[in-house]
């Protein structure tokens, strides 16, 4: 090959890979919204402004009854929680869900999204609420470590836990790299864009014992992808709470002796039944009940099994 055609290649090799590496990036970005006044106005529930920004709740039961929080996991906001919450208001709670920082109607704040801001995000939601302690919390996946953290920070304010398919030490560890001070900074946001965010609602699936009962899965998960600061939101998490080490705080609530239940999906792919184990190790008082024919979200396949414990356990507290 002739030394003009090599000085071509070279030259304009890297500019290409970058070109294409641009419209890529650009092609995948769904984030082309932002979350106004208009869009709160139609999304259904309340909204409550708190020092890192609004967050997005529903809270429904007599005012007068025993409060029961519901904490949502990774990445799916708090219609997760439709069942359950459905339930739970039922059997005469007075139950609140909301959206993380960063999920489905709540703010993006830019921001660690680390374990103070989960706890102080719950925190301050029951204050703005007006819902004096103790509440029973319920923690599905991540929101397992977000309700042990929280009851261990602030036991007074914690009558009792329930644990669905708890992520714990190592469950859902990050990629190491996402923590290179360089490369995971720049390359994370091109990632999660590119390779993360295209499959993402279609992996929720995954979830699921049975997905070909839940069609609009996906469809539902891609609402909140529309609205700026979601993806930095997952990559922050995955960066700054994602892989902590929780087993002194699940221990220390162990220690407690404080009523926990320990709700699993057999055939959970996301966070294996093995880590059950690990978990009834740290709180040996938990009570714990294997869910058959459901994987991750046991509570929304097997409602009829989930729910007469869930409430069972609440009551007898």
């Amino acid at each position: 090959m002739r030394r003009l055609e090599w000085v071509v290649i070279i030259g304009f090799g890297p500019a290409a890979l970058l070109l294409v590496a641009a419209l890529a990036y650009v092609h995948f970005d769904t984030e082309t919204e932002s979350i106004t006044e208009e869009v709160r106005r139609t999304a259904g529930g309340s909204f409550v402004r708190l020092p890192d920004g609004m967050v997005h709740y529903e809270l429904a039961g007599p005012p007068e009854a025993r409060a029961v929080v519901l904490v949502h996991g990774f990445s799916v906001p708090y219609y997760i929680w439709d069942p359950t919450f459905a339930a739970l208001v039922h059997s005469g709670f007075r139950v609140l869900r909301y959206d993380l920082y960063g999920r489905g109607y709540s703010d993006r704040p830019n921001v660690a999204y680390d374990a103070d801001l989960y706890d102080r995000q719950l925190l301050g939601l029951l204050s703005a609420l007006s819902i004096p302690g103790p509440v029973d919390l319920v923690g599905l996946s991540m929101g397992g470590p977000i309700v042990v953290t929280f009851a261990d920070r602030h036991p007074e304010r914690v009558r009792a836990l329930v644990l669905l398919d708890s992520s714990y030490h190592e469950a859902r560890r990050p990629p190491v790299w996402l923590g290179a001070p360089l490369f995971g900074k720049y390359y994370g946001e091109y990632y999660m864009t590119v390779l993360v965010s295209p499959s993402l609602a279609e992996g929720q699936l995954a979830d699921f014992f049975q997905p070909e009962r839940f069609p609009d899965w996906p469809e539902k998960y891609r609402v909140q992808m529309q609205y700026k600061g979601f993806r930095r939101a997952l990559l922050s998490t995955m960066r700054d709470y994602m892989g902590r080490d929780v087993r002194g705080e699940f221990e220390r609530v162990g220690q407690s002796g404080r009523p926990v239940l320990l709700l699993w999906g057999e055939a959970d792919q996301t966070v294996p039944l093995p880590v059950s184990d690990e978990i009834r190790r740290a709180i040996p008082q938990a009570e714990f009940h294997l869910i058959q024919e459901a994987g991750h979200l046991p509570h929304y396949e097997r409602p009829e099994v989930v729910n007469p414990i869930l409430v069972g356990f609440l009551k007898k507290q």
